[in-house]
C-alpha cells in the first residue's frame, strides 16, 4: 500500500494523533535499551513527523515509505527545519527492505504493518538488518478496532482546502478491511480515488512471527494509552529485542 494523492493531506486528516505522547514513549523504550543514538530506521515513515523528531533527539534516522509523495513532503519539512542531509530517505517496499548495513533499532507507527500482506516477511526482514540486543518498537491495530471501529462505518473529514471521505468493509472471511479514501479540493474540484487494504492480525500470530525471526517480545500495551492492554483496546504497541545479528553473518 501506498498513499498518493492522500499524502499531501495526511497531517491534516491524522490532526489528532498525539505525536508527543508516541515519540516520549518510543525514546523512553530505545534509552531503556541503551540506545541513545545511532541508526534507527523508521518503516513506513510516512510523512515524518516522528523521522524528524528522533533526528532532532540525535539518532541516525533512516526513514523508509514505498510512496514517494509521502517521502516528498518529509523532505519539505526536512529542509523548513535544518535537517536536509541529517536523514536519509528510501522509497521502498517494506517486503523488499534493502539496507546498506546493520541497525541499531527500528519504529514503525500508525498500523504500517497492518497494511502488509506478509507479515512474516516484513517483520524477517525488518530482523535482517538489526544488530543484536537492537529494538524493534512498532505498532498495530488490534482485531477489536478492525471488527468493531472500523468495520462498515465510514469518516468525513472536513479542512479548509480539501474533504476526505474515508470507508471500510470488514471481510471477516479473510480477515482484512478494505478501505477507500475519497478527496475533493474545493479550489480545484479535482477529485482522488484511493483503495488499500488493512490485514488483521491477532496477538499470538504476530508474537510467532517475532519469534521465528529471532525477536523476543519484551512487552505489549495499549498504543494510546500506553497502560495495559483491555479488550477494547484498539492498537498494540510491541517492543521486541533482537537476539542475534544476522546480516554480519552472510
Amino acid at each position: 500500500m501506498a498513499y498518493n494523492e492522500f499524502a499531501y493531506f495526511y497531517d491534516e486528516f491524522n490532526g489528532e494523533a498525539d505525536y508527543d505522547a508516541l515519540y516520549k514513549h518510543i525514546q523512553k523504550e530505545l534509552a531503556a535499551h541503551g540506545i541513545a543514538d545511532g541508526i534507527v530506521a523508521d518503516l513506513g515513515c510516512g510523512t515524518g513527523e516522528l523521522t524528524l523528531m528522533l533526528t532532532q533527539a540525535g539518532y541516525d534516522m533512516i526513514g523508509i515509505d514505498q510512496s514517494e509523495e509521502m517521502l516528498c513532503v518529509v523532505r519539505d519539512k526536512a529542509e523548513q527545519l535544518g535537517l536536509s542531509g541529517k536523514l536519509l530517505l528510501l522509497q521502498q517496499d517494506l517486503l523488499k527492505l534493502d539496507l546498506y548495513g546493520t541497525i541499531r533499532g527500528a519504529v514503525s507507527t500508525f498500523d504500517t504493518f497492518n497494511h502488509i500482506p506478509d507479515l512474516d516477511t516484513a517483520v524477517a526482514n525488518a530482523g535482517f538488518f538489526m544488530e543484536a540486543g537492537g529494538v524493534f518498537l512498532f505498532d498495530m491495530n488490534t482485531p477489536y478496532k478492525h471488527q468493531n471501529v472500523l468495520g462498515e462505518n465510514e469518516f468525513t473529514f472536513e479542512e479548509e482546502d480539501a474533504s476526505c471521505v474515508w470507508r471500510n468493509h470488514y471481510d471477516a472471511e479473510n480477515r482484512r478491511v478494505e478501505i477507500t479514501v475519497d478527496i475533493d479540493y474545493r479550489e480545484t474540484g479535482e477529485h482522488f480515488h484511493e483503495q488499500f487494504y488493512e490485514y488483521t492480525y491477532d496477538l499470538e500470530t504476530i508474537r510467532a512471527a517475532l519469534e521465528q525471526h529471532g525477536f523476543v517480545l519484551e512487552s505489549v500495551c495499549d498504543g494510546e494509552t500506553f497502560g495495559p492492554l483491555t479488550d477494547e483496546s484498539e492498537r498494540y504497541f510491541f517492543c521486541a529485542v533482537k537476539q542475534y545479528t544476522q546480516l554480519e553473518e552472510q
